[in-house]
């Protein structure tokens, strides 16, 4: 396997989306912001956010699918959520960290989810995507062209 088309190691991306829920931690401490009585929407969100990841896990688990990162993938999954995105993981952990914006009053959650989101696109995406490319050839090619990366 060449180098390009190698899984991740590091940064994984939960530690990509918990440092930047840490950064939002502190940025709120420092600096809060008002978001209003949103709480119990964003708790909703967050909700929404962790079973589409529970959801994506499932499936994936179901297939015999490696879900690590950093370990070499064993099966191309292209049911359940993985039909709606390439990365459902990777959306509900966005929507939980947008969602966490209004659930604990903290506005700093919402650009911290849109640079988690870009440094997962370009620290991790690009690179498992390579690698998909490397395994799965033609089937991975297909599958790229009617699911979308995000949503």
């Amino acid at each position: 396997m060449t180098g390009a088309a190698a899984p991740n190691t590091i940064p994984w991306p939960p530690i990509l989306y918990a440092g930047s829920a840490a950064a939002a931690v502190v940025a709120g401490l420092l600096a809060p912001l008002d978001p209003g009585m949103a709480s119990t929407a964003g708790w909703g969100i967050v909700a929404l956010g962790f079973g589409l990841d529970v959801w994506a896990m499932a499936t994936m688990a179901r297939a015999r699918a490696n879900i690590l990162p950093h370990r070499a993938a064993t099966v191309l999954v292209t049911h359940g959520p993985f039909r709606l995105s390439r990365n459902p993981i990777y959306v509900g952990n966005t929507v939980v960290l947008a969602g966490l914006a209004l659930a604990v009053g903290n506005l700093w959650f919402l650009p911290a989810a849109a640079v988690a989101a870009l440094l997962t696109q370009r620290l991790a995406i690009v690179r498992e995507e390579a690698h998909l490319a490397a395994l799965f050839g033609d089937e991975w090619t297909a599958y790229a062209a009617r699911t979308r990366r995000w949503l």
